[in-house]
């Protein structure tokens, strides 16, 4: 295991600098990296805050799409970009907490103790267990059952490498003592068309990037990652109840950061901004409830802790479960 928990931990003690800095940021086109494919979570929330910050802020706002490679072509983008704040990354759970607690430092094409400032949490979301519609099961238990009848025989598609969709089946496969194969791809929206296209059996995606093609039968949703059953899909089953797995959850959430070595009124003048946005009752109706986003805005050094407690969560998860996240 690496040592990043210093990367995140540095985060409290941001240089400062003028305040003027604050004052006159941005002073030119600021992009926004997001580390997978356009079209899943990831992009949707990095796009609805780039319209609103563009607005309050009086500068074009460009959204860039490096998905792949684990989600770390993205994050190398920003941790080699100039610490001015004008290059920013919006990116899942795994790029935060899942990649430090696979991979060693001579994975990772960048210097994990000084690569990004965290910002703030932006969501969090349930996932969805889907499948093609012609898939034989019926539920999680089927599911359980197939996989285990013929172990490798079912394929999951995955938003990456150490994306949430991909260690949350693994996770899956520990508990319920079965084996799948992973597809990955640079993205959600990519691992969903081949779902439904029956390229591959099924996955785990957000529930507001599903209901859309749930509900024009292009996919089967035969269970959700949440502790309770959903309003918006009531008669679907949690993936715990419908696989005899109690407790079973599957989620992630969604963070902002900037390069290493921004200065601190910078990265607070980027913090309020964001946090006042998500705050806007507007805002949060016509985006948020409606995608059936949680947000989890907070300080910076409230988001440091965050995901500080979420890496040794996971790192615990991946070590006592001996957890195989196949590439």
């Amino acid at each position: 295991m690496s040592n990043w928990p210093c990367v995140w931990l540095a985060a409290a003690a941001l240089s400062f600098t003028p305040a003027a800095h604050a004052q006159t940021y941005p002073t030119k086109t600021v992009t926004i990296v997001v580390t997978a494919a356009a079209g899943g979570v990831t992009d949707v929330v990095a796009r609805a805050l780039a319209q609103r910050l563009s607005e309050v802020w009086g500068q074009q706002i460009i959204i860039e799409n490096r998905g792949g490679g684990a989600h770390i072509l993205g994050a190398s983008a920003v941790a080699n970009a100039a610490p001015d704040g004008h290059t920013l990354m919006v990116a899942e759970a795994g790029t935060y907490v899942i990649n430090p607690a696979l991979y060693s430092r001579d994975r990772i094409p960048f210097d994990p103790d000084k690569a990004f400032e965290p910002i703030t949490g932006l969501v969090r979301i349930h996932h969805a267990m889907i499948t093609t519609p012609s898939f034989p099961a019926q539920s999680v238990a089927d599911l359980i059952a197939m996989a285990k009848a013929k172990p490798g025989s079912v394929t999951y598609g995955t938003a990456g490498v150490g994306s949430g969709p991909h260690v949350n089946i693994a996770r899956l496969q520990n508990v319920a003592g079965i084996q799948m194969v992973p597809v990955h791809y640079r993205g959600a929206t990519p691992s969903l068309n081949d779902v439904m296209g029956g390229h591959t059996n099924m996955m785990l995606i957000s529930v507001s990037s599903a209901l859309p093609n749930f509900r024009a039968g292009q996919v089967k949703m035969i269970g959700i990652g949440s502790e309770r059953r959903l309003p918006q899909v009531a008669d679907v089953p949690t993936i715990a109840e419908g696989g005899n797995l109690p407790g079973f959850i599957a989620g992630t959430w969604f963070g902002m950061a900037v390069t290493g070595g921004t200065s601190r009124d910078i990265v607070m003048k980027i913090n309020a901004d964001v946090r006042k946005i998500v705050a806007e009752p507007a805002f949060r109706e016509r985006f948020l409830d409606r995608q059936l986003y949680e947000p989890m805005t907070s300080s910076p050094e409230e988001f440091v802790a965050y995901i500080k407690s979420e890496l040794q969560n996971w790192t615990k998860v991946i070590r006592e479960q001996n957890l195989a996240i196949a590439h």
